[in-house]
């Protein structure tokens, strides 16, 4: 099946606080987003980082049943 979009995007002012690695901004239409992940050593690490200690107690968040 095949679909034509014509589409016209005005932006005026966009806020984004926050993308992170997986994180996925789209604006328009899309025919497809496939899952990428890619790795990269550009702090030129020869060894791996030694083991995060927790700080603090862990929160525990109780979910309202439906």
């Amino acid at each position: 099946m095949n679909f034509i979009i014509h589409q016209s995007i005005s932006i005026h002012f966009i806020k984004i606080n926050a993308i992170s690695n997986s994180s996925v901004l789209q604006i328009g239409s899309t025919g497809s987003i496939s899952a990428q992940s890619d790795i990269h050593n550009t702090g030129g690490y020869t060894e791996p980082a030694e083991q995060a200690e927790p700080i603090g107690e862990p929160s525990i968040i109780r979910l309202q049943p439906d």
